[in-house]
């Protein structure tokens, strides 16, 4: 009952701040001496955590960093980026630093206006905000990588594929508000941490969602309960909100990663098969589905200045979480161990097995367009780049283990030529 609320629809949703607490000194404990009383305490902390947070924000307290005003010459170089907010190079860093850390926000309020959703689905424009921030402050900006940046950049790239012509003949106003929340919300209350730290700690949220797609289960069912909390679409008919929620999950569902090859074998089914028809809501869902994934792992087709610094966000996130592994003694998860598992490396295997392929798929789709093209292209320019710092991390390896070779030999010379 402190975690899920149920609503008219049926479909469980997470309160607001249910952030995915993890105490670790309850799982120092935990693995030292069992579980026994373990499970009460975290339940505890996390009721008062998501009590206190929901208070808060229920009190109109919001945290300061929103209230601070922009200067006309930050909101005019904000406003001049929204202009070309469908360009493949937008920084969404830049773009962060001019809305004072609320990129998603205005990014999202600029997108409903541009897709004409706020006067199609009669959306009211203050209840839309309150929503988005809610969204926005419920990521958690100590996360080097899943924070609402991310969920920003994510947003954009999905507004770039929403305007590919292949998919853009056939969307209704439906299908692009559904792109767009789900990008939005697709990593809310993201821990910091991967669902096997989660199920190996014994998390409540593991067990919750019985050790399937559990991150991405959270993200969706915070995501209804603050669509509820907002009531911004309060207004729509109770079949229309059930169907949006509903969507709302499977397409979040699907940036499970672990389901990777489920979706890559249906498309390529699809396009080998050149049965894929767009006029078909079943068939518009998937490909959302499909750009909603690409859009989430876009970061090696960005730019090179952009995309090195994704990586290098998301490898420090992963080598908090084996740092955090290391100190409590728990099996170091792949890619998380920064003695073992270098950035340059990292992002190869992550090119060649998840982004090619997927990334190859979708020009397929697309029909080979120039943001398609142009997105393999910086791919194949990125992983060139990678491999040259991997080979130049080898070489000066490699030399430094000849010279500390040259240098242990000479002090055995020197230690034999002193002794007696």
């Amino acid at each position: 009952g402190d975690a899920r609320v149920r609503g008219q629809t049926g479909v469980l949703s997470e309160r607001r701040g249910s952030y995915p607490f993890i105490d670790f000194r309850l799982l120092n404990n935990t693995t030292l001496s069992g579980e026994i009383g373990t499970k009460k305490k975290v339940k505890r902390l996390l009721s008062f955590q998501r009590y206190f947070h929901a208070s808060r924000l229920l009190r109109g307290i919001v945290p300061q960093a929103s209230l601070y005003l922009l200067d006309e010459d930050y909101l005019g170089q904000a406003r001049h980026m929204l202009s070309k907010v469908g360009m493949w190079d937008f920084d969404i860093f830049l773009f962060d630093r001019l809305t004072n850390g609320n990129s998603l926000v205005t990014l999202l309020c600029h997108l409903f206006n541009v897709h004409g959703l706020i006067h199609h689905f009669q959306l009211d424009m203050v209840t839309l905000h309150r929503f988005l921030v809610m969204v926005q402050e419920d990521y958690h900006s100590q996360n080097p990588y899943h924070n609402a940046v991310h969920a920003a950049d994510v947003t954009q790239a999905m507004h770039c594929y929403l305007r590919e012509p292949k998919l853009a003949n056939f969307l209704t106003p439906s299908d692009i508000m559904l792109g767009l929340l789900a990008a939005a919300a697709h990593d809310v209350d993201h821990p910091g941490v991967n669902q096997p730290f989660l199920i190996k700690t014994k998390h409540h949220l593991a067990s919750l969602y019985q050790n399937v797609s559990v991150l991405e289960n959270h993200h969706w069912r915070s995501t209804i309960g603050m669509l509820r909390e907002s009531r911004l679409l309060a207004h729509l008919p109770k079949e229309v909100t059930q169907d949006i929620e509903q969507q709302l999950g499977s397409l979040i569902l699907a940036t499970d990663i672990n389901r990777q090859n489920e979706f890559l074998i249906r498309l390529k089914s699809h396009l080998d098969n050149q049965d894929l028809r767009l006029e078909d809501a079943q068939d518009r869902h998937f490909m959302l589905q499909i750009a909603l994934k690409c859009a989430d792992i876009c970061n090696p087709c960005r730019l090179w200045d952009l995309s090195k610094q994704w990586s290098e966000r998301v490898c420090e996130e992963f080598y908090r979480q084996g740092d955090l592994e290391q100190k409590f003694e728990l099996e170091i998860s792949p890619l998380c161990n920064q003695q073992k598992d270098t950035i340059p490396s990292i992002q190869i295997g992550f090119m060649t097995y998840i982004v090619e392929p997927l990334f190859e798929r979708w020009a397929q789709f697309t029909g080979d367009t120039p943001l398609s093209e142009n997105m393999l292209n910086h791919l194949r320019r990125n992983k060139a780049k990678w491999r040259s710092l991997l080979h130049k991390q080898h070489s000066s390896s490699r030399s430094n283990d000849h010279s500390g070779q040259v240098t242990g030999s000479q002090e055995q010379t020197l230690n034999e030529e002193e002794t007696p």
